[in-house]
């Protein structure tokens, strides 16, 4: 990166810790404990520019890059994960997907919207009976004159009840056929369109999870992104992208986590010294900060590349892959190094514990990026 380009990242990352300490922390548990998604927050966030982050200013957006998406993300998920989880979601998901993929038309109509964070954004892909297995989805939509009916379920969607736009993958072929996925933009309030059970999770409780439900929605054809039967591969490039998102989440919660525990550890005395002068503990944040520069560099690999507008696949899951374990070991020791005190609400290590573990899951397991980059680097 240039000069410049480093200049305004560091810009970028104090603009967004400030609002962060402003407008987040003081409110984390409270949203964490009544499991609120603070949507009047995310109207803020558009204020700020980062509802629209990678999205051209022609739509609304900021037009950032990829780097500075990353460092967006991380500032807000060292302070709370859930909120940065939210972000990526209306970011890389709904927003990106209707830029990517829609038309000239399309963009012009939703993109100001989303990019002004006036609008929240969902993307369903996921449902009960199918995960990783998406090409075997039930979410159907069938043609009726100028228009389709798009009947199913989708579930683990986040914004299901709060968002007013949603991306929605369905199935348009036979189950098990190639280029049997075709995807469309729907709005709140069109008839058929709800919102079911809202999961009761471990973390990331501030991120609204819940189910969207269709019953004979009727979707004008203007609504379709892209040609029918490219769903399912839109999908996929999508979640390239997304992978970075959850590496840059990944990446804020270990940084909040570790930061924590070393403050704590540097405080901490026992046996008339601090307890980050113990070997034992000393070595642990040793390998947190290794983990931590490691997983930021993976991310700024698939980020350059990202940019490039290059392949970046495997690199992607990679990224995704480690920084989202990494992730888990950091909050697990961060919990290790207050001890007592990790295991209660009072401290901030619990938190970063319960929320780290989504990371290895959301959009795409540990399992399946193995499986991306073990194909990749076979083939």
């Amino acid at each position: 990166m240039n000069t410049e380009t480093i200049d305004n990242i560091k810009m970028i990352a104090e603009t967004a810790r400030e609002f962060a300490e402003k407008n987040i922390r003081p409110n984390i548990m409270e949203w964490d404990e009544s499991q609120t998604f603070p949507k009047d927050l995310f109207h803020q966030l558009g204020e700020m520019g980062f509802m629209g982050i990678v999205v051209p200013e022609q739509y609304g957006g900021s037009g950032l890059g990829y780097h500075e998406y990353v460092t967006i993300l991380d500032e807000i998920s060292q302070v709370d994960p859930s909120i940065g989880l939210s972000v990526a979601a209306h970011n890389s998901l709904c927003t990106n997907h209707i830029y990517e993929f829609g038309n000239e038309e399309q963009r012009n109509k939703w993109l100001p919207q989303l990019a002004s964070g006036k609008v929240i954004g969902a993307w369903g892909l996921t449902e009960h009976n199918t995960g990783s297995d998406s090409g075997g989805m039930s979410t159907t939509a069938v043609k009726d004159g100028d228009e389709w009916i798009i009947n199913g379920a989708k579930n683990f969607i986040t914004h299901a009840i709060s968002g007013d736009i949603a991306v929605v993958m369905t199935r348009t072929g036979e189950i098990g056929a190639k280029n049997n996925s075709t995807a469309f933009v729907l709005e709140k309030g069109m008839p058929g369109f709800s919102s079911g059970k809202k999961e009761n999770k471990l973390g990331m409780r501030a991120s609204e999870t819940a189910e969207l439900i269709f019953d004979s929605v009727r979707v004008p054809d203007s609504h379709r992104l892209g040609e029918v039967g490219e769903g399912f591969k839109q999908a996929m490039k999508i979640l390239d992208g997304g992978r970075i998102s959850i590496a840059a989440l990944s990446l804020g919660t270990a940084r909040g986590a570790y930061k924590a525990a070393l403050k704590y550890a540097k405080e901490r005395h026992q046996f008339g010294k601090a307890i980050a002068e113990f070997q034992a503990i000393n070595f642990m944040l040793a390998d947190m900060a290794t983990e931590i520069d490691a997983a930021e560099l993976l991310i700024q690999r698939a980020s350059t590349l990202k940019n490039a507008k290059q392949k970046m696949t495997k690199e992607g899951a990679m990224a995704k892959l480690y920084a989202s374990e990494a992730c888990v070991r950091i909050s697990n020791n961060a919990v290790q190094i207050f001890g007592g005190y990790g295991y209660t609400k009072d401290f901030p290590a619990e938190k970063f514990y319960r929320d780290s573990k989504l990371c290895t899951i959301g959009e795409g397991t540990s399992e399946i990026q193995r499986m991306v980059i073990g194909r990749d680097i076979t083939k």
